[in-house]
């Protein structure tokens, strides 16, 4: 029986010693999705994509970052920034022969944590006002560029017979949520760095978006863009996430 991506993940990141460095829940997760002819999207993107079926994908990601913490001690240190909203607005890409994402942008509400993000992880953090109302039923929400008052604002709703599963293996599905390396670049320097977490339990969405002008400033990609589907998932309390190496 084949191992599943998570459990590869899993077993990818314990083979490095002192692993996991950080832990924290990833919970009330919206998956919005977005299909963009490589060309279009490549001149965004320093690390080469990931392509299905001469298609490439960019998924925003608005979810509730709870209790970030070391393995080790320290919480308090990390109290500041321990629980917020975030967006994340992601491609698919590979390297080296390891699927992951790289982050064309993340917005989110705590200034500490957008001046920590890009020197800890190379992670291309910006300030941003945002609001989610995600159950298992209804999802919406809106985020603002604190720059720009740029936005993105959706509504969406889960079917009353879905019921929460795993992709399928091999499905599109499972191409755009079972993830698990992050590949980043910071003034010239490709980085990564890795999670593990169980498969997510997703259901599709009836989803509408309102706004969206967040995504014209990411890059010229977005005027070619055609959203076509979305996910939600109820998330984790346990995430694990490792330290920083070069890509």
């Amino acid at each position: 029986m084949k191992t599943s991506l998570s459990a590869q993940a899993r077993e990818r990141l314990l083979s490095h010693r002192g692993e996991p460095l950080f832990l924290a829940g990833w919970r009330e997760a919206v998956f919005l999705h977005f299909a963009v002819k490589p060309e279009h999207l490549q001149p965004f993107v320093p690390f080469t994509l990931d392509v299905r079926d001469g298609m490439a994908y960019v998924s925003c990601v608005a979810f509730t970052m709870q209790r970030l913490h070391p393995r080790l001690g320290g919480d308090w240190l990390f109290k500041p920034i321990a629980t917020h909203e975030f967006l994340n607005v992601r491609a698919y890409v590979k390297h080296r022969g390891e699927s992951g994402i790289y982050f064309l942008a993340e917005w989110l509400p705590k200034l500490q944590a957008v001046v920590l993000g890009p020197a800890l992880f190379g992670l291309p953090y910006r300030w941003g006002r945002q609001s989610y109302q995600h159950t298992s039923m209804t999802q919406s929400g809106w985020v603002e560029d604190r720059a720009s008052n740029a936005a993105l604002r959706y509504e969406a709703t889960t079917a009353l017979t879905a019921t929460p599963h795993e992709a399928v293996a091999g499905s599109l599905d499972e191409f755009l949520v079972e993830r698990y390396t992050a590949f980043t670049h910071w003034y010239g320097w490709k980085r990564l760095f890795r999670v593990w977490h169980p498969p997510w339990q997703i259901v599709p969405l009836e989803a509408r978006l309102t706004d969206l002008s967040l995504l014209h400033r990411t890059g010229a990609w977005a005027e070619h863009a055609t959203f076509f589907g979305a996910h939600y998932a109820a998330g984790f309390d346990d995430v694990w996430m490792s330290r920083p190496c070069l890509a």
